[in-house]
């Protein structure tokens, strides 16, 4: 093989360790930094000395610890050069120097932990919502800002700003770079795994534009719950990621070839992904039978009992009807109660449901949720009360900015005035 080739091969290597190391090296470095942009720049400053230094020293045996290690020296020679223009940095970079080396054997012992850890700090309950999935993207899954912004029809610039206050918030108000302990678990893992929920829910379900769905923001949440789950197998954790997998499952025949939407009980059932089914089913009934499951165990319990019926005439509403109202006792809220209504109105027809709709938007409740009054005015087409399923139709319309349903409310509005 000629220098060249050889060349060749050696960065092939390293684009291969970025691939598959990239964010694990990134999650040590912020540890041992504790500065998030810091430890971009070494991240960076570590594959650039790779690309030089492999082909003629050979590929290290352990190229994650290799990498940390670089990027840490890298990272204090940058603060020695700031520190002419402010001393603090070369009081950080004496500190920094002055810590042991992590040993190759440290590293890959600490590598897991350092996952575990940044994907809790970007996820503090003290950061808002939006800031914690942008964050989330960028570091742990190491999406590009251009990507996180075009999924969540932004600008680079805004999301970029998401990031930058997000990271003051951190620095600032000192959110420690840790693993809660056992009994701040709970508390924290909720924020963790309803961040990664509303990743998924924004790709599977988009809050507005001309798609109904965006499959890369579904699946990287898939893949984030996979991570959680194998750093930390909590019954909620398994909860969640089985109730992305049943969604996923039926991504195929939500939408028509020409991107409309396609109610559930008129998909092609044919289609579903049986693999992701059977997958999250099993972490369903592993869940359940942990008897510490939670709201996301609920919640799939329920797509579970969807997904297991082969017509929709098949589908088991007594059953579905009972976890919706342990999942109301367990984590009420309006939401829950509205599907508990539809869920009543497809067991025992809509005069069950339609009271209860009612109920809820007399209380004040949910006057901003278009599926409210979607849900509303389709029970009262099936009772034949065609001005009020015109009215709410009308109002659900107005409520709602995505594409495929806009499309879908209006057909239903043409089919009334028929």
């Amino acid at each position: 093989m000629g220098s060249e080739d050889a060349e060749a091969a050696v960065r092939a290597v390293v684009e291969a360790v970025y691939r598959t190391e990239s964010r694990r090296v990134l999650a040590t470095l912020i540890r041992l930094l504790r500065d998030f942009d810091l430890a971009e720049e070494a991240l960076h400053d570590a594959f650039l000395a790779a690309v030089e230094r492999w082909p003629q020293g050979g590929v290290p045996s352990n190229p994650r610890a290799w990498l940390v290690s670089t990027g840490r020296f890298k990272a204090i020679d940058r603060l020695r050069r700031r520190a002419r223009f402010d001393t603090s940095l070369g009081e950080l970079a004496y500190r920094l120097e002055s810590e042991p080396s992590p040993t190759d054997s440290m590293a890959d012992a600490a590598v897991e932990d350092d996952r575990l850890r940044l994907i809790f700090t970007c996820c503090h309950p003290a950061l808002r919502p939006e800031g914690r999935i942008a964050l989330t993207l960028r570091e742990v899954c190491g999406l590009t800002t251009e990507a996180i912004a075009h999924a969540f029809l932004t600008t680079p610039t805004t999301l970029a700003q998401r990031i930058v206050r997000a990271k003051s918030k951190i620095r600032d108000t000192g959110i420690p770079y840790q693993v809660p302990t056992r009994a701040e678990l709970s508390e924290r893992l909720e924020a963790v795994l309803h961040t990664v929920y509303l990743v998924f829910n924004e790709g599977y379900f988009a809050s507005s534009g001309a798609t109904l769905t965006r499959s890369e923001l579904s699946l990287e949440a898939i893949r984030l719950g996979r991570l959680l789950l194998d750093l930390l197998p909590e019954p909620e954790v398994m909860g969640l990621l089985a109730l992305m997998l049943l969604h996923e499952s039926r991504r195929a025949t939500r939408v028509t070839a020409d991107g409309e939407l396609v109610l559930l009980d008129e998909q092609d059932r044919t289609l579903w992904d049986r693999e992701r089914i059977l997958e999250g089913s099993r972490l369903v009934e592993q869940a359940l039978r942990s008897r510490a499951f939670g709201p996301y165990t609920l919640q799939a319990a329920i797509a579970a009992v969807h997904a297991e019926a082969a017509t929709p005439q098949e589908t088991d509403w007594a059953q579905i009807v009972g976890l919706y109202e342990v999942l109301q006792r367990a984590d009420p809220s309006p939401v829950v109660e509205l599907n508990l209504a539809v869920a009543l109105a497809m067991r025992d027809g809509p005069l069950a449901g339609l009271p209860r709709i009612d109920a809820i938007l007399a209380r004040g409740e949910l006057l901003d949720y278009h599926m409210a009054y979607s849900a509303r005015a389709d029970l009262c087409r099936r009772l034949g009360r065609s001005e009020d399923a015109r009215a709410a139709y009308a109002r659900a319309l107005e409520l709602t900015t995505l594409g495929p349903e806009r499309r879908f409310l209006e057909r239903r509005l043409a089919a009334l005035e028929s």
